[in-house]
């Protein structure tokens, strides 16, 4: 639809060619054309060969962690990573998507997700290659519950394959399915009605969609300018240096256990009570952080100090529930990556 081209070899998929000439997915088949060999997509390999893993079981390596193992020629689960933090950013999604591609031409039209960690990072890669008529709160509801226990059965929740085409641009690549979905440039991911990266429909009909970064109710930075079919005109250009008076300042304590309460609501169920004692106990600071509202730090978290420029003039009471915002999908991902240390086999 896009320009993406797939060449077979022996009925089976060998390699995914965007319209630009950059190659995003290239595989290797046995001679009988039905195990796969080798994955390579953009900043990780898969090795087919099947290996036996203390905490998966039958496993693939997949750059420096495993991955569980799978029929790729008729892809019918979604595979678990046993480490998802020690892959580049975008591989895991790439591979996701290979599996989306696989599994469609198949025929298989539905796949569960088998393993330990459902989270919200996951379910929003799922959702740029697969579509599910169920939402994030069903799927990450059992997430601290399947990280301590290692879960590997089936979570009952299909996910359709619907696979993107990756495009090469310029600091990154886009996605587009029916529309453009998403962009990533310089590793931030920007689409519709995401914060603060986002991907927004310019005023004027004739110009194409802005991908910006928001604070508040204003565009703090326009990143690129791109047309409806994924191609970029204007930029990239880098996001300015935020110079508020506050960054480097640590939250008081009083104000952090009033953000872990707020944190402790904002995230699922399960995860209240470990995420209210995780962002009560570790510091918080104001920082720059470019196009993210929050990120873990050594010893703590950090939030964007454009947080406090833009909104603590419209009250201290929306600046508080813009911080919780921000934190609560980080702190719930640092709460499921404690559990399944704590719980990882020796």
């Amino acid at each position: 639809m896009h320009g993406t081209r797939y060449d077979c070899v022996s009925d089976r998929l060998a390699c995914v060619t965007d319209r630009t000439g950059a190659c995003h997915a290239r595989l290797s088949w046995s001679g009988a054309a039905d195990r796969l060999v080798r994955l390579a997509v953009d900043g990780a390999v898969v090795d087919g060969a099947i290996r036996h893993h203390r905490l998966l079981g039958a496993a693939h390596t997949v750059g420096d962690t495993a991955m569980t193992a799978l029929d790729w020629a008729r892809p019918a689960e979604i595979p678990a990573i046993a480490a998802p933090g020690r892959l580049p950013p975008g591989a895991g999604a790439a591979i996701l998507n290979t599996i989306a591609l696989l599994a469609r031409e198949a025929g298989v039209t539905a796949l569960r997700y088998a393993g330990p960690y459902p989270t919200a990072a996951l379910w929003r890669s799922l959702a740029r290659s697969f579509r599910c008529d169920d939402g994030e709160a069903a799927f990450t509801a059992g997430a601290l519950d399947r990280a301590v226990r290692v879960a590997r059965d089936p979570i009952p929740i299909d996910f359709a394959p619907a696979p993107h085409e990756r495009i090469a641009i310029p600091g990154g690549f886009v996605e587009l399915r029916d529309r453009l979905e998403r962009a990533v440039i310089d590793g931030v991911g920007y689409e519709p009605g995401g914060s603060p990266a986002r991907l927004v429909e310019a005023a004027d009909p004739a110009a194409g969609p802005q991908a910006e970064v928001w604070f508040g109710d204003a565009c703090y930075a326009r990143v690129a300018t791109l047309t409806a079919d994924g191609n970029v005109v204007d930029g990239p250009h880098p996001i300015p240096a935020c110079a508020s008076p506050v960054i480097g300042r640590a939250f008081p304590a009083a104000l952090r256990d009033a953000l872990a309460e707020l944190v402790a609501d904002a995230v699922p169920a399960p995860l209240a009570a470990d995420a209210r004692a995780l962002c009560a106990a570790a510091g918080v600071a104001w920082a720059d952080l470019g196009a993210r509202a929050a990120a873990e730090r050594p010893g703590g978290f950090a939030v964007h100090a454009a947080l406090w420029d833009r909104i603590a003039p419209l009250g201290l009471a929306r600046l508080a529930l813009a911080l919780a915002e921000a934190l609560a999908p980080v702190v719930a991902a640092a709460v499921v990556r404690r559990a399944a240390a704590i719980t990882a086999p020796a």
